[in-house]
C-alpha cells in the first residue's frame, strides 16, 4: 500500500575503486572565500573519462549522499540543496555526469570532455560515472552511500541500488521505466527490493511511479511521497524558494532521519 505523507508546513524550517588518482582543483565558480565553498574534485569514471564533482563535506563520519542530476543539467542542480543537507548532518557529493549540459553559465565538465572524446552521451552512458562515484565515496568514507537521483539518474539510481552492496539507501525523484530494454524491467528489479527507498515525483507523475511498484509491497523504511500540491519533476522540487518545496523537504527529512 502506497504510503502518503500529509504535512503542515507552517512551522517547519528546517580513491575510487578504478584505481584513479583523485585530483583536487580550485573551483573558479566559488570566488567568495568567506563562504564554505564545496571542494572541487575530479576522478576517473570506470572507462577512465574524468568526472568533475563538488564535495560538500562537513566531517569524516556523517552519512554521505551522492547527488546525481537530471538530463541537460549538471552538479549545480544541487547548489542550495547540498548546503541544506549539510545543515541536516549529511556529507554530500554532486557530480557532473556525461549525459547532461549547462545550467546558465555553469558548465557540465564531464559532458564537455565526453563530447570532445566522441563518447556516447545517452542516459545509460552515465552509469559508469555514477558507479565510479559510489565506489569513490564508499572508499573515502568507509561507509555505504545514500544514492540520490533526479529524473533519468533517479532511474539509474534504483537499478544501481539494487545491484551494488556499496549503496545503503536510495532517493529517487521522478523515475521512469524507460531503460527496460537495456537494464531489465524496473518493476521486476524493485519486486524484492529491501533497502530503504524514497520515491517521489510531481503529482502528475505519481501514477507512473506507483506502477513501478506493481510487484512490490513497501516495507520498513520505504515510501512513495506524493505531494499535496502540483509538485515538480526531479530534484528541482527542493530548489531554494521553490513553490511547494517545503512539503518535499519535510518528507525527505523524515526519511533521512530514519537512516541515522
Amino acid at each position: 500500500m502506497i504510503r502518503l505523507i500529509s504535512v503542515l508546513l507552517t512551522c517547519f524550517i528546517l580513491n575510487t575503486s578504478c584505481s584513479s588518482k583523485v585530483e583536487k582543483v580550485n573551483d573558479a565558480n566559488c570566488k567568495d572565500k568567506k563562504k564554505n565553498c564545496p571542494e572541487f574534485i575530479e576522478f576517473k569514471s570506470l572507462d577512465s573519462l574524468k568526472v568533475s564533482a563538488h564535495l560538500y563535506q562537513i566531517d569524516d563520519s556523517s552519512p554521505i549522499i551522492l547527488l546525481c542530476h537530471q538530463a541537460r543539467f549538471n552538479k549545480f542542480e544541487y547548489a542550495g540543496i547540498a548546503e541544506r543537507l549539510n545543515k541536516m548532518g549529511y556529507n554530500c557529493m554532486a557530480i557532473d555526469q556525461r549525459s547532461g549540459g549547462p545550467i546558465g553559465d555553469k558548465q557540465n565538465l564531464t559532458y564537455l570532455r565526453g563530447r570532445k572524446l566522441n563518447k556516447s552521451l545517452d542516459y545509460i552512458d552515465a552509469e559508469p560515472d555514477i558507479k565510479a562515484a559510489i565506489l569513490y565515496l564508499n572508499k573515502k568514507f568507509n561507509s555505504k552511500v545514500i544514492l540520490w537521483g533526479s529524473s533519468y539518474s533517479s532511474t539509474l539510481a534504483l537499478y544501481l541500488a539494487a545491484e551494488m552492496d556499496e549503496v545503503g539507501a536510495v532517493l529517487s525523484f521522478s523515475p521512469g521505466n524507460y531503460m527496460a530494454d537495456k537494464k531489465g524491467d524496473l518493476t521486476d528489479v524493485l519486486a524484492d527490493f529491501k533497502k530503504p527507498m524514497f520515491l517521489t515525483s510531481s503529482k502528475f507523475e505519481a501514477k507512473a511511479v506507483t506502477k513501478l511498484l506493481a510487484k512490490h509491497k513497501l516495507v520498513g523504511n520505504q515510501e512513495q511521497f506524493i505531494p499535496e500540491g502540483n509538485g515538480h519533476h526531479g530534484s528541482r522540487a527542493l530548489w531554494i524558494n521553490q513553490v511547494g518545496g517545503e512539503e518535499y523537504w519535510l518528507a525527505v527529512g523524515l526519511f533521512l532521519k530514519q537512516l541515522k
